[in-house]
């Protein structure tokens, strides 16, 4: 069935799972286009509150009853087949269609989407982007992986014709996009129990780059990016620190109350200079990808600055909980070698007495398939602080513990509950100090504890 076709027909749309980061931006913009939602949900949350808030009905709980009177039945990726609902929709022959389907029918509205692909740095990059064309007054509609403070939110309703949206590669969901621009931030060995090799990967990225119709703009230092797409032959810009790229950060330096500044060259010409107040060199990267695709839409370069350096970041990307007790706490979503050791050496640099990074392995083939990798990161931090490991969607065939990865990090501590990681780093962490929890899961729980812990001690003395 060709569902953009079916979009001109229908007028009632539900949703299974509305609450959901990734359901309830696409919610919104489909109701500001004027179609009737519904949708249900099984917990209360921001994410619902603001649904219900833009007069979309919501139901708790998942029953047949609630598609009645639906077109178009949309389905989060966590929504099995014997859903109520699904099951429902099936009986009734109501299309059924997933999340990254409805997000390619979405996108594919505007003329000028934007997807912004990679396998580390997507959130930010979105973010980034998003603050720059808002804050330019480009008006642009905006579906982000986490919530950007700048807008309040993790999605944004504009009345353009841009979107930016993030292109996630697990099981292959950004084919479904057909972006007029594609952002490749990075090409890494990740979500190896799907892809199997980093030639898998390579072959999925070289496969969206080819469904994009307008422009590519690309990490011109990551070689597997620059192999993934040596034989797309549409428009290519390339930014890095090498000059042989089209956008450079020239002149990178670190000043006082400023995490990284640099001059943004393009063509050889200085445009600006930027200040981030975001930390580290894997920023400086997402800066230049955002920028690179904001000038090209036409933002100045006076603008680029002035929104990049207002950009605070997004939620659980270096997220400063606070500092009770002069102990700073802070949260990260890295879940990835390559991701923990970007964050970790940018904290390392930061001027803290002593940085505690306490992590969250997240699923079992990545933490198998990966130990090593994740063994080498630990070791950056003066203490590594390890959880069990979240399984998410796995049982554990790899029979892998974080003890595994613990003994190959020296001076490592495993304990297995939060509430044993909380007690310990707050009894054992000083003032200057920074705990960092990382991980892709609940880990931010974690944080929120010992935020609580901290604060609560530093109030009683």
């Amino acid at each position: 069935m060709n569902y953009d076709n079916l979009m001109d027909k229908i007028k009632r749309i539900h949703f299974i799972g509305i609450g959901g980061s990734g359901m309830c931006p696409l919610a919104e913009i489909l109701k500001s286009e004027g179609f009737e939602l519904s949708g249900s949900d099984m917990n209360e949350g921001e994410t619902l509150d603001r649904i219900k808030e833009d007069g979309i009905k919501v139901y708790m709980g998942h029953k047949a009853e609630n598609i009645e009177g639906a077109e178009l039945v949309v389905y989060s990726a966590a929504i099995k087949e014997t859903n109520p609902e699904r099951a429902a929709a099936a009986e009734k022959n109501i299309p059924c269609i997933e999340r990254s389907v409805m997000l390619g029918i979405v996108t594919r509205r505007y003329k000028r989407s934007i997807a912004v692909s990679g396998t580390h740095g997507k959130t930010t990059t979105t973010g980034m982007l998003s603050q720059i064309l808002i804050g330019s007054g480009f008006d642009p509609s905006a579906i982000i992986g986490g919530k950007l403070p700048f807008i309040g939110g993790n999605s944004y309703v504009g009345s353009s014709d841009i979107i930016v949206c993030e292109a996630c590669e697990y099981v292959d969901t950004f084919l479904q996009l057909n972006p007029f621009i594609s952002i490749i931030l990075n090409i890494d060995a990740d979500h190896l129990d799907y892809f199997k090799n980093l030639e898998n990967i390579k072959k999925s990225f070289n496969r969206f780059s080819k469904q994009t119709t307008g422009l590519l703009v690309i990490n011109g230092d990551d070689e597997n990016t620059l192999d993934a797409v040596k034989d797309v032959n549409i428009e290519k810009i390339t930014y890095g620190f090498s000059e042989d790229c089209d956008y450079r950060a020239v002149n990178i330096s670190a000043d006082k109350g400023v995490h990284e500044q640099f001059d943004l060259y393009f063509k050889g010409e200085k445009l600006t200079e930027i200040k981030l107040i975001v930390p580290g060199k894997h920023n400086i990267y997402n800066a230049l990808a955002a920028a690179a695709t904001a000038h090209y839409l036409g933002a100045t370069p006076k603008e680029i600055s002035e929104n990049l350096h207002k950009f605070g970041g997004v939620h659980r990307r270096f997220e400063i909980l606070g500092t009770p007790g002069g102990i700073t706490v802070a949260d990260d979503f890295a879940h990835h070698p390559t991701e923990l050791k970007a964050t970790l050496n940018a904290a390392m640099n930061m001027g803290f007495n002593k940085v505690w990074a306490v992590f969250q392995p997240h699923t079992f083939s990545r933490t198998a398939m990966l130990l090593d990798d994740f063994a080498e990161a630990l070791k950056i931090p003066d203490t590594a602080v390890i959880s069990e490991i979240l399984p998410v969607r796995e049982t554990n065939t790899y029979n892998i513990y974080s003890r595994d990865l613990g003994a190959k990090v020296p001076g490592s501590i495993c304990l297995d509950t939060f509430e044993e990681i909380t007690d310990y780093v707050c009894e054992n962490a000083k003032e200057g100090d920074l705990i960092l929890t990382m991980g892709g899961g609940n880990v931010y729980l974690c944080a929120n504890m010992i935020y609580r812990q901290l604060k609560y001690k530093n109030d009683i003395i």
